[in-house]
């Protein structure tokens, strides 16, 4: 094992045990829930093994079911998310992401918040949609994507700055 797996397996746990023990007892206004434990698919390294990623995405959301009981709707949704998550690279960084230059925990940039912006939009949309089910709450499901979008990100860019490591 390397250091930057052993990198990424504490990130999964503590980001996990983040979300189960502090983020999941957040239930501002009924309906606005950050969700910053995709925070480990979103900062998985460019170059890491794909099929590790969606392994471990589905363990994450699988994780996160088992703890909030809520049938798979996250296991899907991080799935969902590792599965897009080269194309989203694609969107973000055009071709710097096929260089494999991308890193972003530096400076956030257009491009960087970009990238975060669709993945958590398509994490909550897909989390959303399942969680409900059906078209007759469109506008209680667009309404939840928006506002836990925002806290999520907002929590996000404040982790990942927390987190940055401190150039010499």
């Amino acid at each position: 094992m390397n250091s930057a797996m052993l990198f990424n397996i504490a990130r999964f746990i503590l980001l996990l045990a983040a979300q189960i023990i502090i983020f999941n007892k957040f239930d501002f206004l009924g309906f606005v829930n950050p969700f910053p434990y995709i925070l480990f698919i979103i900062l998985y390294p460019v170059n890491g093994n794909k099929y590790g990623l969606l392994a471990a995405s589905f363990l994450l959301g699988i994780t996160m079911d088992l703890f909030c009981n809520s049938g798979g709707v996250h296991a899907a949704s991080c799935v969902m998310l590792a599965f897009l998550r080269p194309s989203i690279f694609k969107f973000s960084f055009g071709l710097s992401y096929e260089y494999q230059t991308v890193r972003l925990n530096d400076v956030l940039t257009p491009e960087r918040f970009s990238f975060i912006l669709l993945a958590v939009i398509i994490h909550h949309l897909t989390l959303f949609v399942l969680e409900v089910f059906t078209f007759e709450y469109l506008w209680n499901i667009i309404l939840r994507t928006l506002v836990s979008t925002l806290f999520t990100i907002i929590i996000c860019i404040l982790i990942i700055y927390l987190i940055k490591p401190s150039k010499r």
